[in-house]
């Protein structure tokens, strides 16, 4: 348990750092001065710099699922819940120093390993969701798993690097309510809900 705790600190440790100084300035030795351990300490929670980012990240998706699953228990409407559980699957504003160090060419692999993991676990909240949906006739579809792979490729291919027009979100509107067989203004409110985000 104790082995536990110390590899959450440096890994908050190394998160603080990563968003402050960005991920390309902070080294490991800063990581060690900032814990005050030794460099063996390091190395045996994590075999590497890029090691300790992979793990940052999965410890951003746990407290995104955890964000997921309490949005899934709020009352609010079906399509609201659905969009609040893909939004809250996405980093955080100040955490875009982590999502662009992701973005780079070098970073590809990690990147796709990252982005399906998330896919694999929005899918079955998603999917209560939709089941929901389709029992009060806001929905109207069948292989659900598939119709949410798809909604959740095309907004990380949307939403991922933050630029995007009105066009483009008329258009992810438009082709969800179609895959989710939605009556057409049903998701419109996520046009409101980007432009203040943006602001």
């Amino acid at each position: 348990m104790k082995n536990n705790e110390r590899k959450q600190e440096l890994l908050k440790i190394a998160y603080n750092m990563f968003l402050n100084k960005g991920y390309d300035n902070t080294s490991v030795d800063d990581i060690i001065n900032e814990a005050k351990i030794a460099k063996g300490t390091y190395y045996y929670y994590f075999e590497s710099k890029e090691a300790t980012l992979e793990e940052v990240i999965n410890m951003m998706i746990k407290d995104e699922v955890a964000s997921a699953n309490e949005i899934l228990k709020m009352p609010i409407s079906i399509p609201e819940k659905l969009v609040g559980i893909i939004t809250s699957l996405r980093p955080k504003k100040n955490e875009q120093e982590i999502q662009s160090t992701l973005n780079k060419k070098d970073n590809i692999v990690m990147h796709e390993k990252i982005k399906n993991r998330i896919i694999e676990e929005a899918i079955p909240l998603l999917e209560q969701v939709v089941m929901e949906g389709i029992e009060s006739k806001v929905f109207n579809c069948s292989h659900i798993k598939e119709r949410l792979r798809m909604i959740l490729i095309m907004s990380n291919e949307i939403f991922d690097n933050g630029k995007f027009d009105l066009n483009e979100i008329e258009v992810f509107i438009d082709i969800t309510e179609k895959i989710l067989g939605a009556k057409e203004g049903t998701l419109g409110f996520i046009k409101m809900l980007i432009g203040g985000q943006n602001e």
